[in-house]
């Protein structure tokens, strides 16, 4: 149930989606928010977007905020505007189906000790190509111990302000912020999937993508400057 500000108390969850033209992907997102059973905050922090974006969030009962574009300034400026006490963090193009809405309830409802959470990761396609990157997917994970931002963040308000919210820098504002979690009191794994959309994979083709993105963080633990690094990967808000 999408609060529109009308109760007394705060939302128990409050929900934060950046976004930059994401009037087609935006609505089936809030709907899957909609069908969740407590009682959700949903943000919509828009980095500029010039189609219908903030039309849609607004019709689907969403708070607005806008700001210029960038990931980590966009959910830290949404994420200022909530008092709830758990704060989830999603990208736009990805959908909470049925089972993944009740681990979240379940999460919620007896927390770990880590006060911090993120979904497993896959894609919105069949098939062995797309079976294969979601398992790559995994294997990194596991070399790595991190995770990216299309796996969603559920967070405690307190731990979320202990690690100083996302970097504000132009790519990786999710690797930095789980290194931080890490480092500092450990990150869960609700065991439901997130669904992300594919459409990165299929516009710029999925090997090309896959080890681009593998590039990129291998460059980042070298400490490349993200400013360097956005020059090769220009991400979408949402």
């Amino acid at each position: 149930m999408i609060s529109r500000g009308r109760e007394a108390a705060p939302p128990e969850l409050g929900v934060v989606i950046p976004t930059l033209d994401e009037e087609e992907t935006l609505p089936f997102l809030l709907e899957d928010l909609d069908a969740l059973p407590v009682s959700v905050e949903v943000v919509v922090a828009d980095g500029g977007s010039r189609d219908r974006t903030l039309e849609a969030a607004r019709k689907r009962g969403a708070r607005t905020v806008r700001t210029s574009a960038g990931r980590g300034r966009q959910m830290n400026a949404g994420a200022r505007t909530l008092a709830s006490p758990w704060i989830l963090f999603l990208h736009s193009d990805s959908r909470l189906p049925s089972e993944t809405r009740d681990a979240l309830l379940g999460w919620l409802r007896s927390p770990v000790s880590t006060e911090a959470a993120h979904f497993t990761f896959r894609l919105d396609r069949d098939g062995l190509w797309w079976s294969l990157i979601e398992r790559s997917q995994r294997i990194r994970q596991r070399l790595t111990g991190l995770t990216y931002g299309d796996q969603g963040l559920l967070i405690s308000r307190t731990r979320y302000e202990a690690v100083g919210g996302f970097p504000e820098i132009p790519v990786m504002e999710d690797v930095e912020v789980v290194r931080r979690l890490r480092r500092d009191g450990g990150l869960d794994r609700i065991g439901a999937p997130l669904i992300t959309s594919a459409r990165r994979y299929e516009r710029e083709g999925a090997v090309r993508a896959c080890l681009r993105n593998l590039g990129l963080i291998l460059l980042y633990f070298l400490s490349v400057q993200p400013d360097r690094l956005a020059r090769w990967y220009r991400p979408r808000s949402g």
